[in-house]
């Protein structure tokens, strides 16, 4: 009878602290940031339509191949190749080293040339023929998807690059350019 005693009394004072515990207000014993300016922050803006810059080079062999290289990598870490002239594999911030961020566009669109092509997106085979034909989806139109997709399409699941600042208008121009380029010679 001791013994069942002893437990009850036990498990009874174990049973109040529990309660007291979670009776007690903790939000004072540690600091509890403001989650509604967190979430601000992590909020994107109004969707922003772009105008293609006139500084654009569509028909530059090095503004296509540094969009084909932005349009195949994820970061430069894993980039296999030296990126061409006018982009880097890393860059500096807060005094550190790190991966520069690419489109890897490559994991929901198909192009020509491309490995391990996402099907997502739409297909951008043959884009430069498509366009000639139909004249709608003209350079204009792949900036601004590119920029911020969001201006014909507020449910799309593309990325927001230029209103986010995840690439300049320099980097747009050169994915434009590659996708807008005529691909006919790339090796499969």
């Amino acid at each position: 009878m001791k013994r069942s005693m002893k437990r009850l009394t036990l498990l009874s004072v174990a049973v109040l602290s529990a309660s007291t515990l979670m009776a007690t207000d903790l939000t004072k014993a540690y600091d509890m940031p403001d989650a509604s300016t967190l979430i601000e922050k992590d909020l994107l803006k109004e969707p922003t339509k772009f105008t293609l810059p006139k500084s654009c080079k569509l028909d530059d062999p090095l503004a296509i191949a540094r969009g084909e290289y932005i349009f195949h990598n994820l970061n430069g870490k894993k980039a296999k190749k030296t990126p061409p002239k006018g982009l880097v594999k890393f860059v500096e911030k807060n005094g550190k080293k790190k991966p520069k961020q690419f489109g890897n566009c490559v994991a929901c669109h198909n192009i020509e040339g491309a490995k391990g092509a996402g099907n997502i997106g739409p297909d951008l085979t043959g884009y430069k023929a498509m366009m000639i034909d139909t004249k709608a989806r003209d350079a204009q139109f792949v900036y601004q998807k590119i920029a911020d997709p969001r201006i014909d399409n507020p449910k799309t699941h593309m990325t927001v690059n230029l209103t986010t600042k995840l690439f300049n208008e320099s980097e747009i121009c050169d994915l434009t350019a590659y996708v807008m380029s005529d691909k006919s010679n790339t090796k499969k």
